[in-house]
């Protein structure tokens, strides 16, 4: 119960910062076609932050090396698994952009702005939980930037190396890897720069979907049940089946909590961004994160019971 009760007040604290960004945009003080601005702001210097803070604020050891290594390549053969399962769901429905968004929606997970917060909440003396959410963001950006974007634009362009390569998640890490095992200390005035803009990640992420929320019909939102089912999908389901894949593996029960916790999390908002950058789907996209993120102040108290 104590887990279901920080759940419910973290994930509530983080919903209220949505606020100032619904008033904004209802008071008119910020046009919605602003919003494709903040969103790259977040994408391209709060998110790569996020990732380099998360690593070099570890104590590099070989075991954290292996943990972080197991978490990135489970997480990425659930997403691949999930993305080719739901593009074969969804085949005969791929000229509509609304099924090949819902694919991506029902692996991508908010793991960052959203799941770093939940980490330190509900693992406060698991510190290593944060690098291993490092590891979730890795290869959600890696699909995003190649598979993802395919999967939206149906344009094999995507599918390079290059793409895998040169994203800002990847090259963050790039940065962020040597820093570690080297044990690099900034002076206090980077160091604390760098923390900065990282915490910015959650309170950007949530100002940007009250942003959206003001933009969007409620009705639209609030009342599809197509949205419902993806939303249970990726918020129950998955979760779920991670954790039943998780539980015969014989590696520590923080790791399994630190995987399983980050699929809990709601829809990546970095699937609206590919969607705005892209060109298809901004929509449905918006709707999607939007209901998941709202939703996930019922499913992530009441799936942190299981653990």
């Amino acid at each position: 119960m104590g887990s279901f009760i920080t759940a419910l007040i973290t994930v509530g604290i983080m919903l209220c910062y949505a606020v100032p960004g619904f008033l904004l945009i209802k008071s008119k003080l910020v046009k919605s076609d602003a919003i494709p601005a903040f969103a790259r702001l977040l994408m391209y210097v709060c998110s790569p932050m996020l990732v380099i803070n998360s690593i070099i604020s570890a104590e590099f050891s070989a075991r954290l090396v292996w943990k972080m290594l197991f978490a990135f390549f489970f997480i990425l053969a659930v997403l691949v698994v999930f993305l080719v399962i739901f593009s074969l769901v969804f085949k005969k429905r791929q000229d509509d952009p609304k099924y090949r968004i819902f694919t991506l929606c029902t692996s991508f997970s908010n793991c960052a702005f959203m799941g770093v917060p939940v980490l330190q909440a509900l693992l406060p003396n698991y510190p290593e939980a944060v690098t291993l959410s490092a590891m979730f963001s890795l290869s959600m950006n890696i699909l995003g930037w190649t598979v993802g974007s395919y999967v939206i634009t149906r344009d094999r362009k995507y599918m390079s190396i290059k793409k895998i390569f040169l994203n800002p998640a990847v090259i963050a890490l790039f940065v962020a890897l040597p820093l570690l095992v080297f044990g690099v200390d900034f002076p206090s005035q980077i160091d604390g720069m760098i923390s900065l803009l990282a915490k910015m990640t959650t309170p950007l992420c949530m100002i940007i979907m009250g942003m959206r929320l003001a933009c969007a019909p409620l009705k639209e939102v609030f009342t599809n049940p197509q949205q419902y089912l993806i939303v249970l999908i990726k918020q129950v389901a998955l979760p779920l089946l991670v954790l039943l894949i998780l539980l015969p593996i014989p590696i520590e029960h923080n790791l399994k909590l630190t995987i399983y916790i980050m699929f809990l999390c709601p829809v990546a908002s970095v699937v609206l961004n590919f969607a705005e950058m892209l060109g298809q789907g901004q929509k449905t996209a918006a709707n999607m994160v939007l209901l998941s993120t709202s939703l996930s102040a019922i499913t992530i108290p009441i799936m942190c019971l299981l653990i």
